[in-house]
């Protein structure tokens, strides 16, 4: 278990097995595992694949998710082995809701998480779900998700 920030923390599967006292939502980005969170736990499992590239509408889902609980809870977001998904979840948060550049988020999540590898094209992706809130947060500009995510990758 690595603590991130004073809210968000990033673990593995035998960690979410046994959640510490203070953490207080659980988000499992492991496609291949299953977690029985305890009942006062907010718990959510939004699958990612092991080793690929993020599917954007998914890492936007977990941003959201925990920008939805954070306020209220410790957070830990955790895959099998607390160093790929998680790690690229966390630094999606940082860089979409608390506005951190992708390289500034990297470097604290890596500082806190040695080893943490972010996925592949994880910048790209993080791109498109900061199109996708930009379109949300501001419907009257006509343009759709598809034509923004496009633009924010080219």
């Amino acid at each position: 278990m690595h603590m991130v920030t004073k809210r968000l923390i990033v673990g593995n599967i035998d960690d979410a097995n046994h959640l510490p006292p203070q953490v207080g939502g659980l988000l499992m980005v492991a496609e291949e595992q299953e977690v029985a969170a305890p009942s006062p736990i907010v718990y959510a499992k939004i699958p990612l694949k092991e080793f690929g590239p993020p599917e954007p509408s998914a890492l936007s889902q977990a941003v959201d998710w925990i920008e939805t609980h954070i306020g209220k809870h410790r957070i830990m977001v955790c895959c099998r082995a607390g160093m790929g998904r998680s790690v690229s979840v966390v630094i999606a948060y940082l860089c979409c809701v608390d506005g951190l550049s992708y390289e500034e988020a990297v470097k604290l999540v890596l500082t806190r998480r040695p080893g943490g590898v972010p996925l592949p094209t994880l910048a790209e992706a993080i791109e498109a779900v900061r199109a996708i809130r930009l379109v949300r947060a501001n419907p009257a500009s006509g343009a759709t998700d598809a034509s923004t995510i496009k633009s924010a990758q080219s």
